[in-house]
């Protein structure tokens, strides 16, 4: 089976969820997968679930307890350059038949580590290895090499209205 490259984008809510919905589809057919989070290592209620999973589903997290505000620190690059060393690793070593990138996009936005980085890795990837990179602010050059595109827009939001992520539906 050959592996595509989904780029999942945009301002609306759904980028992490759609990916982790392919992961769950993955696993079910028993394929293992590895989904590596970057600017992300707040705990989520996502991550009991794949804990559910875990014969199947690898999620590691290279990012701090909050999500970056204004400039990135020396944490935060640390942090994505350890996960982009273990992603070349997970990718390269062609265990993983699905490998989530969840926001990638934002990661090289911060420039926590470069877009033709990635570019280069996705060109040497396996061939039956499928990536989904998520994230807004998705760099023209992933659009151009992806398979797959699909924009997340938001139209309306219950949280411009003062309504704070709940339990097992935003977290």
């Amino acid at each position: 089976m050959k592996g595509y490259v989904q780029v999942y984008s945009g301002d609306g809510k759904g980028k992490t969820t759609a990916a982790l919905g392919l992961s769950l589809r993955a696993a079910g057919a028993k394929l293992k997968v590895f989904i590596a989070q970057f600017v992300k290592g707040m705990e989520y209620s996502e991550l009991e679930a794949v804990k559910r999973y875990d014969d199947f589903i690898t999620l590691k997290q290279y990012g701090r307890d909050a999500f970056i505000h204004g400039e990135p620190t020396k944490e935060d690059f640390d942090a994505a350059k350890k996960g982009f060393d273990e992603l070349k690793n997970a990718i390269m070593s062609g265990d993983y038949s699905l490998v989530v990138i969840d926001e990638a996009n934002i990661a090289i936005y911060y420039k926590l580590f470069s877009v033709e980085d990635l570019i280069g890795l996705i060109d040497k990837k396996p061939g039956h290895v499928e990536i989904v990179i998520t994230g807004r602010k998705a760099d023209p050059k992933i659009i151009e090499r992806a398979d797959l595109v699909t924009e997340m827009k938001e139209i309306k939001h219950y949280y411009n209205n003062g309504v704070k992520a709940r339990k097992g539906i935003e977290n």
